[in-house]
């Protein structure tokens, strides 16, 4: 995986810039862009929940359309915010995406599901759709008519196989959804295309929320250990297998812990496991991580 380093007043961690999603096209056919003006029209519609919501899914849809006007680039975006993508292997409008900064259309929706409600969703479109934490599903015959605002469109080449979903949007209700769509296109609202390849779509909100006086972050890295006590003397006693979603009591001084090229002594503190993490595999730009209490 490629790395993304983030500044830090003292040492913190890294981002993960994350398996690659979306295709370079969106998946179904549209007008190419004219001009710069004209993509910037369609991105400015307005982007709110355009139905009942409960508050966790306007949360989602308002994180969402908080990007409207930012750029697709394959391959960019963090749970954080737009990053610079990659080129598209099969060129066009993507083939320069390493220099722009944005979002492809899974990390677009991984940043609302985050910020908006604090619901860690996994890399990947497939993965997206296939997310076992999803509340209730809808399939393709069912249309937009169960749908809520904050719900997930899907779309795949074989809409029967989630495996093979390759685009994913956010619904916004009366049959409109909020997208990053393609390379050359800004973050913007769409008709939502019930086409051939449309493969339905999940429901987010109401999933399990971070206990009462703990804070929710994503971490990083893979085999990642939790200590028994804010340092590296006593062997782990659980290992966190890639980026998940934990929720921090506290925080505290402790060894001082070089790894990655960072250098931290703060460590949090995750009730669930009974142990302890280096804030170096917290996924924050801060080292000591905001609006957490001192254990």
């Amino acid at each position: 995986m490629n790395r993304t380093h983030r500044t830090l007043a003292t040492a913190g961690g890294l981002l993960l810039s994350t398996v690659l999603t979306c295709t370079g096209t969106a998946t179904a056919a549209s007008s190419p862009v004219s001009s710069p003006v004209s993509t910037a029209a369609a991105a400015a519609t307005d982007c709110r929940p355009l139905a009942d919501a409960s508050a966790q899914a306007q949360a989602i849809v308002d994180a969402a359309c908080s990007q409207i006007g930012v750029p697709y680039s394959w391959g960019g975006g963090s749970v954080h915010g737009p990053t610079y993508g990659q080129d598209y292997p099969g060129g066009g409008p993507g083939a320069h995406d390493s220099r722009v900064k944005g979002f492809d259309c899974s990390h677009l929706v991984q940043y609302a599901a985050w910020q908006g409600a604090g619901i860690a969703l996994p890399e990947g479109t497939w993965n997206q759709a296939r997310w076992s934490g999803a509340t209730a599903r809808f399939s393709r015959a069912q249309g937009t008519a169960p749908l809520q605002p904050g719900d997930l469109l899907l779309w795949g080449s074989d809409p029967a196989n989630l495996g093979s979903v390759h685009h994913i949007a956010v619904y916004l209700g009366n049959g409109k959804m909020v997208e990053a769509r393609e390379s050359g296109t800004l973050v913007q609202v769409s008709d939502v295309r019930l086409d051939s390849q449309y493969a339905g779509a999940l429901r987010i909100a109401g999933a399990q929320q971070p206990p009462a006086d703990t804070k929710r972050f994503m971490t990083w890295g893979t085999q990642v250990g939790l200590r028994p006590e804010p340092g590296t003397q006593k062997p782990p006693v659980n290992r966190l297998p890639g980026p998940t979603a934990v929720d921090v009591l506290c925080q505290a001084r402790g060894e001082t812990v070089t790894a990655e090229g960072y250098t931290n002594d703060a460590w949090s503190y995750l009730p669930k496991y009974k142990a302890w993490i280096s804030n170096i595999y917290i996924n924050d730009p801060a080292a000591w991580l905001p609006g957490v209490p001192t254990c």
